[in-house]
């Protein structure tokens, strides 16, 4: 195999990689001229030097397109991970260049993304005005991959134990317990309190089948004696779970802080109910292997300044609802509260050095 390692050192360009990639992404000769903005014949002799260099079919072609060869599939993985690395060294020079503080791109579940994440690039900005952060939102089956093909510089979100790996680096910030919410005038809005035979009456936004999110809260209304409804819309999307409960009159389900913060906006109303599925602890996950540019190690340490002022205002919460118990019940709510907080920075501790 010398002959391969001496094209990856002398022969294999940077336009090679991007004829790859754009191969991958069209499947389609002419398609891929078409993006390039070359020729057809152009495009096919491209691919035929850089076979010729490695002496590999990368491309399979017939009248349907093209589908790259197990051989193409790693290459294309290279090229990925080559030219996301060169995006982010140009964008470091050129932030250099031009006194702006760099570029962060930031993978974002919706647990952590409406209100950790806002805060903390508020913070950056506030400190970095010139910083730019690119944010794109999705599950750990979307965003995991494009950390490790650098398309991505971190991820924010929940710490599925399921998905940890050795070339993951995680830190996990807090818990963010799982609330209910329906749109503010909805019927359950006027409740004092609300159960799970109240839910199984009325449409539900679900994370999709996938995810374990899903499979817990259908267990937890088989646990109370109901069924999930059958009227049912399924996204991992904080936009779309916040428009179809609104519009649908639907219940929904986010994390505790996100949904603190609709209800003060006033476009929605956290139900006086206990959503207790077991849930990883929120947290910032890199590749271990990585260097982090300034701009991400900062965007780092803000998103952990953020977190210990959202902790404590869980904790804030969590004594009000203390007191309120203690007026109730005579001061027995008060151990079993910072039971369950002494419980949960346990939890956080130990997924941080598990994951």
């Amino acid at each position: 195999m010398a002959h391969i390692d001496r094209a990856f050192r002398s022969n294999i360009k940077l336009r090679h990689l991007q004829l790859l990639v754009a191969l991958d992404e069209f499947r389609h000769l002419g398609r891929t001229a078409e993006f390039l903005s070359v020729s057809q014949p152009a495009v096919s002799k491209v691919l035929a030097e850089v076979e010729k260099m490695l002496g590999l079919t990368l491309f399979t072609r017939s009248t349907r397109g093209t589908e790259p060869t197990p051989a193409g599939e790693s290459l294309v993985r290279f090229a990925r991970a080559v030219l996301a690395q060169y995006d982010v060294t140009r964008d470091e020079i050129e932030a250099v260049a031009s006194g702006a503080a760099g570029r962060v791109r930031v993978g974002s579940m919706s647990a952590t993304l409406p209100v950790l994440l806002a805060q903390a690039v508020t913070r950056l900005k506030d400190r970095s005005p010139r910083a730019t952060v690119l944010v794109e939102e999705g599950d750990l089956t979307h965003l995991l991959p494009r950390l490790r093909l650098s398309e991505l510089d971190v991820i924010v979100g929940r710490l599925e134990p399921a998905y940890a790996a050795p070339d993951l680096i995680t830190d996990a910030l807090y818990e963010d317990p799982m609330v209910a919410i329906v749109a503010a005038g909805h019927p359950l809005s006027r409740q004092a309190s609300a159960d799970w035979a109240d839910l199984a009456r009325h449409p539900l936004v679900l994370p999709p089948p996938w995810a374990s999110l899903r499979v817990k809260i259908e267990q937890a209304f088989i646990r109370h004696g109901q069924q999930p409804p059958a009227d049912v819309i399924e996204s991992s999307s904080y936009l779309a779970v916040t428009t179809f409960v609104a519009q649908r009159q639907a219940v929904g389900f986010v994390a505790g802080s996100v949904g603190r913060q609709l209800q003060a906006e006033g476009r929605f109303h956290v139900l006086g109910m206990a959503v207790a599925v077991d849930l990883p602890p929120v947290g910032i996950i890199t590749l271990r292997d990585r260097r982090l540019p300034p701009s991400v190690a900062e965007l780092s340490e803000c998103l952990r300044e953020t977190a210990r002022e959202i902790d404590m205002a869980h904790r804030n919460t969590d004594t009000n609802d203390t007191n309120d118990t203690n007026d109730t019940n005579g001061g027995t709510g008060s151990s079993r509260s910072a039971g369950k907080g002494a419980r949960t920075r346990k939890t956080a501790k130990s997924a941080s050095k598990t994951l």
